[in-house]
């Protein structure tokens, strides 16, 4: 399945902080934090490391949660670049994220009626993540159990960030071998969306519900259930990879190649930014040796179409050419 269904949580690709909501724009809230922004969601993790590296070098940070947001960007940048001793070492920096150092209210003079912690939720992630990423997968667990005491006010409420939330907590307690903690998450998921049906917007939170429903199907080995399911997801966002990615392999298990590598490779047209990942690569390669007594031909001229547009983090090794 797709890396939501590994054992080792996905890093985000961006970052969010709590102060966001208070400015008008990106680069109101922390220096060209915009263009830090842009390189993370094209992969460019190279040159955010080298634009942190510029900005502590000439001052250009001057708050605490300046410091704060650019040390997330870096450790994330790290991370995707597997250099996870670098990230430890930078995520170590900070000691203990819940000291007074790291509360608005210790700052009154530049945070006025602000309290709490400016630590950005997605910085506690990374935290949590990385023992994974360094075969530590207890640590992990114990950090992932103590993320919702830190959710921010937001997330607290019935929201859409609560339902996201949620659910990803369901993965992980499915991936410990908690089916039933995870089908009670997923239920909730189910519960909380139909509580927001007025929402302007709730594609991504059907999809979710649509992909936890497979998840079930997926274990019982119904395959054909799980096909509709994704299905489903795909014609409300045909850049759901998680579920574009899950179709091919139940096709594969169905036995039905030729169908499962025409999904992959025409997610790969559609929409090359999102769908490009290992784990899609690794099964469309599988897929290929497979199908196909010329295989290693059709795995080049990938490979080499991978080489023209990958993220920096990409690993072309996964076409095992």
């Amino acid at each position: 399945m797709d890396d939501s269904d590994q054992t080792q949580p996905e890093t985000p690709t961006r970052i969010t902080d709590p102060l966001t909501n208070a400015f008008g724009s990106l680069n109101d809230l922390a220096p060209e934090l915009a263009s830090l922004q842009d390189l993370a969601t094209r992969g460019s993790w190279r040159s955010i490391l080298d634009k942190v590296s510029r900005a502590r070098s000439l001052s250009l940070l001057t708050l605490p949660h300046h410091h704060l947001t650019y040390l997330s960007y870096n450790a994330l940048a790290l991370m995707k670049l597997r250099r996870f001793n670098d990230a430890a070492l930078e995520l170590d920096s900070l000691e203990d994220f819940n000291s007074s150092g790291y509360q608005y209210e210790s700052y009154p003079h530049a945070y006025p009626n602000r309290t709490g912690s400016m630590v950005p939720f997605s910085l506690r992630w990374l935290h949590a993540v990385l023992p994974f990423k360094m075969s530590n997968r207890q640590e992990g667990l114990d950090r992932f159990y103590l993320l919702p005491r830190f959710r921010p006010r937001e997330i607290k409420a019935k929201s859409r960030r609560e339902i996201g939330f949620v659910g990803e907590l369901g993965y992980i307690q499915m991936q410990i071998g908690d089916l039933e903690g995870a089908t009670t998450s997923f239920n909730r998921v189910e519960e909380l969306l139909t509580s927001k049906k007025s929402d302007e917007s709730v594609v991504e939170l059907s999809n979710l519900v649509n992909r936890n429903k497979a998840l079930v199907y997926l274990i019982g080995k119904d395959y054909v259930s799980a096909v509709r399911e994704y299905e489903e997801c795909i014609e409300r966002d045909g850049s759901d990879i998680v579920a574009v990615n899950n179709k091919a392999l139940c096709l594969m298990y169905l036995r039905d190649l030729s169908d499962g590598i025409k999904v992959l490779e025409n997610a790969l047209e559609r929409v090359p930014t999102v769908a490009l990942n290992e784990t899609v690569v690794v099964n469309l390669c599988s897929m290929y040796e497979l199908a196909y007594v010329n295989h290693s031909d059709i795995k080049r001229t990938l490979s080499n179409w991978i080489a023209r547009v990958a993220p920096d983090d990409f690993d072309s090794s996964c076409t095992r050419i």
